[in-house]
């Protein structure tokens, strides 16, 4: 039997410590859960602030992201492992290896899609050999989308083919170690696409992105642009290991703006960020804008919300529309949906998909997780 249900890595950072701090108020009675990271003096600090939360100081583990033995005793520990340590394609492979070799789950927030396919390459197959679930993306990249798309598609027939584009509303403000993430996967940009790539289903199926670009979409009163994050391959991958997709799926994903200017200016400037982060020297500026560890203050994560709408068609004519919404994307709700993907997979694992190896959130939890979320109060509907 494991000391532990599930460890947290990386609770002294500012996304640690929120997820630390959902955890000391909602983890159930009898979850045994303990916080990690590198520095005694900040774990202890940090163990002392969720005593005065949960009534009770979580156990410390301290591990460094490169001691290779000391991530695989921590794995071995434990059931599941959340790690909020990032940049991933710097910092996380070490730990995902240990997870492997140790029989532990792990849940991640990675945006990174270089990251996430070489894991795939280089552990997919030990981690589905081990009966070990890596589920990656567990935060606002990708669950709203992922398993908004999911819903989608269950409202539709699966013996059609069938399209679904996301249209995506965010207001919030990055984090530091945000940030050093964007910016570092921006200066990978081919990287980023050789890794995406094209995305493999079963014989007699197929999965493929949407080409449209710049179009208005009347049904949400709006301007969507192709959105180049990893969310759309994340989909594309779920719907390549689950047949209810339907022989012939197709998915597009956009940013939802209001008016065609505002559009132009937010394009513009992100050209201009993504040149700046091709060479090191204004690379280092951009870098230096933010410092790992700093976040947005509680009164500005209160005022920021999101919203995703799911626009579903079949080859038929049936139709679909799903609606996916919360507060604070970047960090209140997503340190909310990563720890519930790990509560998931201790209490939901007699329910969970019999799938394991390198898993998107659908693929991991499927429906499981869209009950969860509503329970959480994130809003997952569907409107006809």
């Amino acid at each position: 039997m494991s000391d532990y249900d599930l460890v947290l890595f990386g609770a002294t950072g500012f996304t640690g410590g929120l997820t630390a701090e959902y955890l000391a108020r909602q983890a159930p009675d009898g979850v045994r859960w303990a916080i990690a990271g590198r520095s005694p003096e900040k774990l202890k600090r940090r163990a002392d602030e969720l005593a005065e939360i949960a009534g009770e100081t979580p156990s410390i583990l301290v591990a460094s992201a490169d001691d290779s033995k000391a991530l695989r005793e921590l794995a071995e520990r434990t059931r599941v492992v959340i790690t909020t340590v990032g940049p991933y394609d710097r910092y996380g492979e070490p730990l995902v290896e240990a997870c492997v070799a140790g029989g532990a789950d792990y849940v991640d927030i990675t945006g990174e899609p270089q990251f996430v396919r070489r894991l795939m390459n280089r552990h997919g197959a030990a981690a589905e050999s081990a009966g070990v679930r890596i589920v990656n993306c567990c935060g606002f990249d990708s669950i709203p989308h992922d398993l908004g798309a999911l819903l989608a598609v269950q409202q539709l027939p699966p013996d059609e083919p069938m399209q679904v584009a996301g249209l995506v509303f965010g207001a919030g403000e990055f984090s530091g170690g945000t940030w050093h993430s964007a910016v570092n996967a921006m200066a990978q940009l081919r990287t980023t696409a050789k890794s995406v790539g094209s995305v493999r289903a079963p014989a007699g199926r197929r999965v493929r992105g949407s080409k449209r670009g710049v179009h208005y979409e009347k049904k949400v009163n709006a301007w969507a642009a192709p959105l180049m994050t990893i969310d759309p391959w994340i989909v594309l991958r779920s719907a390549g290991a689950i047949d209810s997709y339907g022989p012939d799926f197709k998915y597009g994903h956009y940013v939802r703006v209001r008016s065609l200017p505002k559009l132009a200016v937010g394009a513009a400037a992100l050209t201009g960020v993504v040149a700046m982060a091709q060479l090191k020297p204004t690379r280092n500026l951009l870098l230096n804008l933010k410092k790992p560890g700093d976040g947005p203050s509680e009164g500005k994560r209160s005022r920021s919300r999101f919203e995703v709408v799911f626009l579903g068609t079949s080859a038929g004519g049936d139709t679909v529309r799903v609606e996916v919404s919360g507060g604070d994307p970047g960090y209140g709700e997503t340190s909310k949906m990563l720890a519930e993907s790990a509560l998931c997979l201790i209490e939901d694992r007699d329910q969970l998909p019999q799938r394991h190896g390198i898993l998107t959130p659908a693929m991991a939890f499927e429906n499981l997780m869209i009950e969860r979320l509503r329970r959480a109060e994130m809003r997952f509907e569907v409107m006809g």
